[in-house]
């Protein structure tokens, strides 16, 4: 089993994939559900990944500390539980390769992991969801952790040391991609706008790379 830092030798094998890419609290777990019922597409949240987790495995406690101090979990354990993810997926029939397009939610989310990822993923496009006001996303985020019962994530501290950390590890990111995979799409607005936005930015992206039933 491929064991998170393995790159495929044959390029041509990657998944095909597009980044949901934003700050915490953008809204990129939402849209992902959203485009996850159009046919042709298969989100994989690295966030629910995590809450999924046996909190009582070694994994499990590893991401619990870095989760309460609102910091990233380590590159090579965060990609070795997307590959199982991947890999189990696969095995059940949710995700099939050579029909779908990934839709990766929070996964890579540093230029390491990206760099890592290379010989996996193949990324037709990135949609970058952006707010001109952060405020709103930090009431998301506490009004989400405290209807989810998850009251430690709710606390303000640790929602703006989760911004920090975007700005200074995540957001760097998208400089290792090409400037013309990147769409930004307002996320400020109702699901459904903001979905139609994305909508735009990626089918012809898809159509242009016969990628995916849904777009032709």
């Amino acid at each position: 089993m491929w064991n998170g830092l393995e790159r495929r030798k044959d390029m041509s094998d990657r998944y095909k994939s597009i980044l949901l890419f934003g700050a915490p609290g953008v809204g990129k777990g939402t849209q992902g559900a959203l485009l996850a019922k159009v046919p042709g597409f298969h989100h994989l949240s690295t966030g629910e990944m995590f809450r999924n987790m046996d909190r009582g495995s070694e994994l499990g406690r590893v991401f619990t500390q870095y989760s309460h101090r609102g910091e990233l979990v380590p590159d090579e354990l965060t990609i070795r539980l997307w590959g199982e993810n991947v890999n189990a997926r696969r095995t059940l029939g949710l995700y099939k390769p050579d029909r779908d397009i990934l839709l990766l939610d929070g996964i890579p989310r540093t230029t390491a992991q990206a760099r890592l990822m290379e010989g996996r993923i193949e990324v037709l496009g990135i949609v970058h969801l952006t707010t001109s006001d952060p405020e709103v996303m930090v009431k998301r985020l506490r009004d989400r952790a405290l209807k989810e019962g998850r009251v430690d994530d709710a606390d303000e501290k640790t929602i703006r040391r989760r911004f920090e950390v975007y700005q200074n590890e995540t957001r760097p990111m998208l400089e290792h991609y090409t400037p013309e995979l990147v769409h930004d799409v307002e996320a400020v607005g109702s699901p459904a706008y903001v979905l139609l936005n994305i909508l735009q930015a990626i089918v012809p992206v898809l159509e242009q790379a016969g990628a995916c039933s849904c777009a032709k």
